[in-house]
């Protein structure tokens, strides 16, 4: 039997809303309460546990820091200048002919030391030679024509006074006289420069040095307009060295000359290690070169052996003065900084104290200390670069020397710890390999 479903009694089921899973909240505050947990735990560690260790690290302070010291002492500062220069000899001559002729002779070698006076060319000389004997020849003829008209006036003369001849014709003749003595003259000078030509024929060294390379072979005809010469002669020993300085070195250096003093200097080659030769100051130029503010100076040198060459690059190192018991300090110590000069000085309790000083010359090893430094005091030179004032230090001097106030460091110290741990570590800081030599 089919039953009439009224629709006004059906019902209808609402749909299920989602209910929110209570453990996912519960997760929530869970793990909100241990953060506040761990919040709370790390204050009250910070307040009472953390402080005394803080204090501990702070009380042991950085470990010492290794460096190398030197005393400060008492001592001679030479006050030297320090210039660039070059050997220069005292005289340059290029030997040239004063004639025309052929180079008949070389009378010297290549390089050849030579003195004032030696020969070292000759030319020919027959052109001069004939130009002398005709010269000679016209003196003898000259000289019996002069002889003839004295003999002519003295006879003139006695007519003339016993009124035989003419006045005129004594004061012609005297005239004549005069001709011939004047055509006398004129000989001789012409026979005076054949001489002179001959002998310029014959060239000798006008100074004592060294002869450079030939110039010219024999058999070359030679004038005096020519440019290149016949050899280059420069004088060695002595010889001098020309160097430049600034024109602030100028009061200084003419005080010490004006006063008598001879100023030493020594020559270096070209790497400045080697030193080639010693002498003195002789003078300095008559003016200061505007456009470098610089002037000249010649130093002359004794140069037996030769070791100083012509135009020769050279260093030069003046002594100007010296500072007799002046306070020296290393030049590694001294330190630059914003203020000034400073460097560091190591207190009896292993500190270091950054102290500023008046520096004044210096040399290659030590610099000279105006104020700021006493003489015993010692002075950091070597591991300055994580240095600070205060800052603990152990000094050693020596390589793998303790400094006296530390005992060495022992496997069970920390640093041997460490030492060890490098020593078990291979390359890249992993561990060594088994087997492997530390």
């Amino acid at each position: 039997m089919n039953e009439t479903v009224n629709p006004e009694k059906v019902e209808v089921a609402e749909p299920t809303k989602p209910v929110a899973p209570k453990t996912h909240r519960l997760g929530k505050w869970a793990l909100a309460l241990a953060l506040a947990a761990a919040v709370v735990v790390a204050w009250q560690y910070i307040e009472n546990i953390a402080p005394s260790t803080v204090d501990a690290t702070r009380s042991a302070g950085p470990p010492a820091q290794t460096i190398r010291a030197a005393a400060v002492v008492q001592g001679d500062m030479p006050i030297t200048i320090n210039a660039l220069g070059a050997v220069t000899p005292f005289a340059t001559v290029t030997v040239k002919t004063q004639i025309a002729g052929k180079l008949m002779e070389v009378g010297f070698q290549e390089g050849q030391l030579v003195n004032a006076g030696d020969f070292l060319a000759q030319i020919d000389s027959r052109p001069f030679e004939a130009t002398l004997a005709q010269a000679q020849g016209q003196l003898a003829k000259d000289s019996s024509l002069y002889a003839q008209a004295q003999a002519d006036l003295a006879r003139y003369e006695t007519l003339s006074k016993q009124d035989s001849i003419a006045r005129q014709q004594v004061e012609d003749q005297t005239f004549l006289v005069a001709q011939d003595k004047a055509a006398m003259a004129s000989d001789q000078a012409q026979i005076d420069t054949a001489k002179l030509n001959i002998a310029y024929c014959h060239i000798v060294s006008p100074v004592s040095g060294r002869v450079g390379l030939r110039l010219v072979d024999p058999g070359n005809y030679l004038q005096p307009s020519d440019a290149t010469g016949i050899v280059v002669i420069a004088q060695i020993d002595p010889i001098s060295v020309v160097f430049s300085t600034p024109e602030d070195n100028l009061p200084q250096i003419t005080a010490r000359l004006n006063s008598g003093a001879k100023l030493p200097a020594t020559v270096f080659d070209r790497s400045n290690v080697k030193q080639l030769a010693t002498g003195t100051l002789t003078t300095f130029d008559n003016e200061v070169d505007p456009t470098t503010g610089t002037f000249k100076l010649r130093a002359t040198f004794a140069n037996p052996d030769g070791t100083l060459f012509p135009n020769q690059f050279v260093n030069v190192r003046l002594l100007v003065d010296t500072l007799s018991g002046a306070v020296l300090a290393p030049n590694a110590a001294i330190q630059l900084g914003a203020s000034g000069s400073f460097v560091y000085v190591v207190n009896a309790d292993s500190t270091v104290a950054v102290r500023n000083v008046t520096t004044g010359p210096a040399d290659a090893k030590n610099t000279t200390i105006v104020s700021g430094l006493a003489v015993g005091e010692n002075v950091v030179i070597d591991g300055v670069d994580r240095l600070r004032d205060g800052a603990k230090v152990s000094v050693r001097n020596g390589a793998g020397a303790a400094s006296p106030n530390q005992a060495p460091a022992n496997p069970g110290t920390s640093e041997g710890q460490h030492r060890h741990r490098r020593q078990d570590q291979g390359a890249g800081g992993a561990p060594a390999p088994a087997g492997a030599t530390p």
